[in-house]
């Protein structure tokens, strides 16, 4: 029970961070779209998930 509530609190977070991120992001046109692959990379990779989406977002599209 305790993992789950540790993972389930890993995807509260990283939805949170992911709307934040995109709140400011929406000044320099970098949003990232919210659903469960993101979320999930934020959850397992943490703030490098998110500076590896970014890049890739603004990279290769």
């Amino acid at each position: 029970m305790k993992i789950l509530y540790c993972f389930f609190k890993r995807v509260v977070i990283s939805s949170f961070i992911l709307y934040g991120y995109n709140l400011i992001a929406v000044n320099f046109n970098l949003l990232l779209p919210f659903n469960v692959v993101t979320v999930s990379t934020i959850t397992f990779l943490g703030s490098s998930g998110l500076f590896g989406l970014v890049l890739f977002k603004y990279i290769f599209l």
